[in-house]
């Protein structure tokens, strides 16, 4: 606020002199302005949560003469190649010219009706179990916190031993957006078991038959 001057009257016949006030602030509205900038600050800051997608990594071993690659039956093997133009490879099997038949390659994309209905065909039978998990908390027929829901959902993907075990491989002209979206479908699906691995040669001689 600024210096208030008022005038005063002098004697008669007198120079009317000014009278000075000491100046005041009133600093409530400030007050009032910090506690909704608080507010504000507070809410923003609890809704901007960060979003992260939970990989499992393989642990690193030190030593690797001695350590066999894990064996993955071919039967339940699911290969999925993410391609160029949001296209996508799948085959069940192994792809080894010694030992045939060479598995055919089938082209999908990532729609509802096209990798999401594969990995759902492949996986029904976990699928169905924490779906029916999760409805009955959903109804209440079932109390459990979120915190034992999530375990017990691990436990059934722990114990799964029927379900495909997916193998996610990439082209070099990929997207990554692609990658992103493929990690999605296995957590819509309920995948329990899937990897990151790269393409093999004979995969490769495959892939260039779709291009002639």
């Amino acid at each position: 606020m600024a210096e208030i001057i008022q005038e005063e009257k002098g004697a008669k016949g007198g120079k009317k002199r000014p009278k000075k006030h000491s100046t005041n602030i009133d600093m409530t509205p400030m007050v009032d302005l910090m506690c909704l900038l608080i507010t504000f600050f507070m809410l923003t800051t609890a809704f901007s949560k960060p979003k992260v997608m939970e990989i499992v990594l393989p642990e690193k071993v030190k030593d690797t003469t001695n350590v066999k690659s894990p064996q993955v039956p071919a039967a339940r093997t699911l290969n999925i190649i993410l391609g160029n133009k949001d296209v996508i490879y799948w085959y069940v099997g192994i792809i080894d010219p010694n030992k045939p038949p060479i598995p055919v390659i089938n082209k999908t994309d990532y729609s509802k009706d096209g990798i999401r209905k594969i990995l759902l065909d492949k996986n029904k039978e976990l699928f169905k179990k924490i779906y029916e998990l999760k409805e009955k908390v959903k109804k209440g027929e079932l109390v459990m916190p979120n915190d034992s829901l999530t375990s017990e959902i691990k436990k059934l993907k722990s114990a799964d031993d029927v379900g495909p075990i997916v193998l996610i491989k990439a082209e070099e002209d990929c997207k990554y957006k692609n990658f992103v979206d493929i990690i999605d479908e296995m957590a819509i699906t309920n995948i329990a078991r899937y990897a990151v691995v790269d393409l093999n040669p004979n995969e490769i001689i495959e892939l260039a038959k779709f291009s002639k």
